[in-house]
């Protein structure tokens, strides 16, 4: 079985990268060769005890970007009446109220009018601030659901953490398919390549080294993975030198966070009609009570006429049309199982034109299953989905050689249920799936890894698209001659080892 990847290129980091980070005496990180990693970032080749983790997270505090401020129920609802078009509405509201207060005798359409207008523009806000407090809530409760683990070496035991817990010295270890946890210094690399589109914005593979490097920068520097960015494809280790807000991915974050919020179309449409609304009501106003001076009709009559004026003027039923027209877009698209936070997004949603987003996660859940195999000539169908080792292979003994070979070939685990996740892989899901379809053919590949162990490994080459590995066999010897009849009958012999290849 093979992966197809593209083929690693150089590193694009643009210009824009963080000065080095200066470790042992005054020696930026990437300068240093794999064996002066460990003591200049405090780690060690099994990693760190757990005395010294803890003592890591009392110092440098979770692995995470800093949640953004959230402002208080009462400041968020308060905020709902600080569009243009609300505060028109309140302008009119209170000018009724005024109207109401000059007339003798008093009207009460003036105050039922004042009452109305406030009600909208008080049902409006309810409305929004509703729906976004509940997407709120629901965003929250969906990422509280995301699993955000890594697999690090603590006390010479390969554990998987919540990546949250990762302190500077902690020794990752990386494979194909991973998210990179935290900025982190390569001390091993077996063909690895990563994506930095979320740095560099270039999502083309680059290659990654173990060894040491002259550049001046850490993005420059192809010996370092940073928080953000994917494993390609390869295997490695690296030992974590900067974490949370302290990574270039928290820069980032920082910058982006300090950006101002853009109004979508719609606000700036309703914004604009505000503006010409009450221009239009100010000046219209000012005509007619310039119109009825001049007649002789009392002062207080003609501004009270005036403005009743400029408030019919002002559309106050608009705003809860616009609300309500959006409120129902939200649950159509609730119906099609999406979050929408803001009212706003959904006309904004509307106006978009192009899409960009990466399906793993987001549009399927990251799993992988083998559905069918091809061994002796013949297809061999394969039940069950996702990775509980449950179904069944069609005439599972035959291709049986054929899943213990692939499955040999690989480092990903199948990981027991556990409460609140079911079965689960730790490593490559591509190799999750082929130890899957190798339990559901009745193979305990724990026993094969015990009876053959491994003695050598040639990670995913991506122009060859081939994986080895080399095992000891079981009983006897393997020769040259021996693996010549059992493999490649035909072909001429002058060397040989056993492998395993996917």
């Amino acid at each position: 079985m093979t992966k197809d990847t593209p083929t690693p290129v150089a590193d694009g980091a643009g210009s824009g990268a963080a000065p080095a980070v200066p470790c042992g005496a005054g020696a930026p990180v990437q300068s240093l060769a794999p064996g002066e990693v460990f003591g200049a970032l405090g780690g060690s080749p099994r990693g760190l005890s757990g005395q010294e983790a803890r003592a890591g997270q009392v110092h440098h505090g979770p692995n995470e970007l800093p949640a953004p401020k959230k402002k208080g129920l009462w400041r968020r609802f308060a905020a709902q009446f600080t569009d243009l078009f609300a505060v028109v509405l309140l302008i009119a509201s209170g000018l009724t109220f005024l109207a109401y207060g000059l007339q003798h005798p008093r009207e009460t359409g003036n105050l039922q009018l004042a009452l109305a207008i406030l009600a909208v523009v008080l049902i409006n806000a309810v409305i929004g601030f509703a729906q976004e407090y509940s997407a709120e809530r629901t965003a929250e409760s969906l990422q509280a659901m995301v699993p955000h683990t890594c697999r690090v070496l603590r006390d010479g035991e390969r554990q998987e953490l919540p990546s949250r817990d990762l302190v500077p010295g902690d020794l990752v270890v990386l494979d194909a398919g991973d998210a990179v946890p935290a900025d982190c210094r390569l001390v091993e690399a077996h063909g690895i390549s990563v994506n930095n589109a979320a740095l560099t914005g270039e999502s083309a593979a680059v290659g990654r080294i173990a060894d040491a490097t002259s550049a001046d920068t850490r993005l420059e520097a192809r010996n370092c993975v940073f928080m953000g960015t994917t494993v390609l494809t390869g295997t490695g280790k690296a030992v974590v030198f900067a974490t949370g807000a302290d990574t270039e991915f928290g820069r980032i974050f920082r910058l982006a966070d300090s950006a101002p919020q853009q109004k979508t179309p719609l606000q700036r449409q309703v914004a604009s009609m505000a503006r010409r609304v009450a221009v239009l009501a100010l000046v219209i106003g000012a005509v007619v009570l310039a119109v009825r001076l001049p007649t002789g009709q009392p002062l207080i009559t003609s501004f009270v006429f005036a403005l009743g004026v400029m408030v019919a003027m002002v559309p106050e039923g608009l705003p809860a049309t616009l609300s309500v027209s959006l409120a129902i877009g939200v649950r159509r698209m609730a119906r099609r199982h999406a979050l929408v936070k803001r009212l706003l997004a959904v006309e904004a949603l509307g106006s978009t034109t192009v899409i960009c987003t990466d399906k793993t996660g987001t549009l399927t859940q990251a799993e992988m299953t083998v559905t069918r195999l091809w061994a002796g000539g013949e297809p061999h169908s394969v039940s069950g989905v996702g990775y509980a080792p449950v179904g069944e292979v069609t005439e599972g003994g035959s291709v049986a050689e054929l899943l213990r070979v692939a499955g040999l070939c690989g480092n990903a685990r199948l990981l027991p249920p556990s409460e609140p996740d079911g079965w689960r892989v730790l490593g490559d899901t591509t190799e999750g799936a082929i130890m899957v379809a190798a339990a559901k053919a009745g193979l305990d590949l724990a026993a094969e890894e015990a009876a053959t162990p491994r003695t050598a490994e040639f990670p995913f080459d991506p122009v060859l698209k081939l994986m080895s590995t080399v095992h000891r066999p079981a009983t006897g010897t393997s020769t040259p001659r021996a693996l010549r009849r059992s493999c490649w009958p035909a072909a001429p012999i002058s060397s040989g080892t056993a492998s395993a290849a996917r």
